[in-house]
């Protein structure tokens, strides 16, 4: 070999290496997708991006660590992995994975929030769904700085929680799924015509939610507001058992009492004048609008049928008939509580 040839070499060696390597990267980047069958790849809390490259590595969804690293980086998206569980299809390129792992486009998982659960009922269901932490739920929706800070003029978040199907991605953070809830409150309540009225709208979700306690028959919900507005304008009290639960539902184990009608909270009805505290429960949509637009009629009573609907009376002489007819007959009350009144 001359000379001649050997400068040749020398220079188009090392051209033919870089352009050999140039190639590979490319490949590896752009073209190499993850060769094993679908699967779920999650990023949970705390995850560092290191955290999250050694997984995806070890499970050959990348084709190098190290070139993840330098075209993550590259893309300026180090910091935007997003926590989430991510569906990984079988030929998904590195530009593919990355985009998929911070779009924030997790698969989430679907819970229903039934009308009438209370904040303490819905932190047990999220939990039990994997969606969000019930104390962490809890604790902000018992905080009074939550609901200031969602404007709500209370001093938790109960009754502004709007029962409905709701899509979560797993491990959600509880404020996330606290302010979608609330969201959906305020749109769904937004076109209600609050000035029909006297009550405000916080005192008409918190009757909306003794409403939705008290029946499960969508027909009596307007009767029964009807009858909380009559004896409210009477300055009689509610005498509902649902608020006198709620005041001790902590530790309330399924039985009312004598003992707990006679004690007095800021929620027992029987022992307070007026509305309780706060809501007691988060109101469906037709219970808001029953206390808005309540039956007009003369009745202050009514007695559960134990079959989810209730007789309706005007006296007290005539409720106490009422009382006797359908919860001191054996064969009336089919081995149930006057006391529940809560959704059949």
């Amino acid at each position: 070999m001359n000379k001649k040839h050997i400068f040749i070499f020398l220079i188009i060696a090392p051209l033919l290496a870089i352009s050999m390597s140039i190639v590979q990267v490319y490949y590896s980047v752009y073209h190499w997708g993850y060769q094993g069958e679908d699967t779920i790849f999650a990023i949970e809390s705390g995850d560092t991006f290191s955290r999250i490259n050694y997984k995806l590595s070890q499970r050959k969804i990348i084709y190098s660590a190290r070139l993840f690293h330098q075209y993550t980086k590259f893309q300026s998206e180090l910091e935007n992995f997003k926590v989430g569980r991510y569906e990984i299809k079988t030929g998904m390129t590195m530009p593919q994975v990355l985009e998929t792992l911070t779009s924030g486009n997790s698969i989430t998982i679907s819970v229903t929030i039934p009308e009438g659960k209370n904040l303490f009922q819905i932190a047990e269901i999220l939990e039990e769904k994997k969606i969000t932490s019930a104390k962490d739920f809890m604790k902000l929706a018992k905080s009074k700085a939550m609901a200031k800070k969602l404007s709500i003029p209370s001093h938790r978040v109960e009754g502004y929680l709007y029962p409905d199907t709701y899509q979560f991605p797993e491990n959600s953070k509880a404020e996330f799924v606290l302010n979608s809830m609330v969201d959906n409150f305020n749109k769904k309540v937004n076109g209600l015509d609050f000035s029909k009225t006297k009550f405000s709208k916080h005192e008409v979700i918190i009757l909306a939610s003794v409403v939705e306690k008290e029946t499960g028959a969508s027909f009596e919900r307007p009767r029964i507001a009807g009858v909380f507005t009559n004896r409210l304008k009477k300055r009689m009290r509610l005498q509902s058992d649902p608020t006198t639960i709620y005041g001790i539902y902590e530790r309330y184990d399924g039985n009312i009492r004598k003992r707990d009608l006679l004690e007095k909270t800021p929620y027992n009805t029987y022992k307070i004048n007026g509305l309780p505290a706060g809501p007691i429960a988060n109101p469906g949509l037709e219970s808001i609008k029953a206390v808005i637009n309540p039956e007009k009629h003369d009745y202050l009573y009514f007695v559960s049928k134990n079959d989810g609907t209730h007789i309706f009376t005007k006296t007290y002489k005539d409720h106490l008939k009422a009382v006797n007819t359908w919860q001191k007959t054996s064969s009336n009350r089919k081995g149930r509580s006057w006391r529940d009144l809560k959704k059949k």
